[in-house]
């Protein structure tokens, strides 16, 4: 029976939060999940060590029985007298299966140490009932243009090693870190037990021209000298595709904010309610000047000169 220190598995010290433990296990197992790894062998091994120790360490009575025996476990296993967890008069307790699933899920794959003390010490692993399966996650990429609108991911997942498609609709103005459930897709459970869920993790890439901040939209509008100064009218095209006209009033200076209402993200569970988009204003130098452009900006050089 080998000691498995579960705080190396999951690259946090003995002393981390929940909060770090369940951050640390998410993160390394997105890394190595058998779905992103397809014959990987030793990321399908390491997965599996990352579950276990997380079962074990995001539990707060198995943390505290692990930390409580430590490295010791071989000393524990053959020390006279009562144990930790023993009933009264020195009668040795032995967890049921109805508690075996309470406190780690039902699911298999531990080390021989934490069969042999949670299933009756020495006596071989307890049979336990077929428990459901395991939620997954998976991120998912999406485009700011895919999040605006909403669009549908076709799948290919396995089920009893069969492979099957799923069409998932992701729904428009989903957020970035966003979690859309993917019912009965997660690990597969026991015998006539339901499997776990998937969830995939949305991960929007960064646009071209538009900044999404909550639900509202930013984006950079460039302004020619002339009509900065004199006034006009510029298109603006929105994240959506229509085209809107943008009033710029006389002497307008670059970094100036125009608000236009109604035109940034939909809300995700209202698609009629939209944040706003905010424009800012950039002074467009010209590239090139022709002679008659030269003799006008000369003559507004005089006047600026003599003014």
């Amino acid at each position: 029976m080998d000691f498995k220190d579960y705080y190396a598995v999951l690259g946090v010290p003995k002393t981390a939060s929940e909060a770090e433990i369940k951050k640390a296990y998410r993160k390394l197992a997105r890394q190595f999940h058998p779905d992103l790894n397809p014959g990987n062998k030793a990321a399908e091994t390491r997965f599996k060590e990352l579950n276990e120790a997380n079962e074990v360490l995001a539990d707060p009575v198995s943390r505290r029985k692990y930390d409580e025996l430590g490295a010791n476990w071989r000393q524990y296993e053959h020390a006279p007298g009562p144990r930790p967890g023993a009933a009264p008069h020195g009668r040795t307790r032995t967890m049921t299966p109805e508690e075996m699933q309470d406190l780690f899920g039902g699911h298999g794959g531990f080390s021989d140490f934490f069969t042999t003390f949670f299933g009756g010490g020495g006596q071989g692993p307890r049979q336990t009932r077929p428990a459901r399966g395991r939620d997954v996650e998976s991120p998912l990429a999406l485009t700011l243009d895919e999040a605006f609108s909403g669009t549908t991911r076709h799948l290919e997942l396995q089920r009893h090693g069969t492979p099957h498609h799923v069409e998932v609709r992701i729904p428009a103005g989903v957020r970035d870190g966003s979690r859309v459930k993917v019912r009965g897709e997660g690990e597969q459970g026991g015998k006539g037990q339901p499997g776990g869920d998937l969830y995939l993790v949305v991960r929007i890439t960064p646009h071209p021209r538009f900044e999404r901040r909550g639900q509202d939209l930013h984006t950079r509008v460039a302004v020619p000298i002339p009509t900065a100064v004199l006034g006009g009218d510029i298109a603006i095209t929105t994240l959506g595709g229509t085209t809107l006209r943008l009033r710029i009033p006389e002497l307008t200076p670059s970094g100036r904010v125009f608000r236009l209402k109604g035109h940034g993200m939909p809300a995700p569970r209202e698609p009629e309610t939209r944040g706003d988009l905010f424009v800012t204003v950039e002074l467009q130098i010209p590239a090139a000047l022709s002679p008659e452009a030269r003799e006008h900006y000369q003559a507004l050089e005089k006047l600026a000169g003599g003014s």
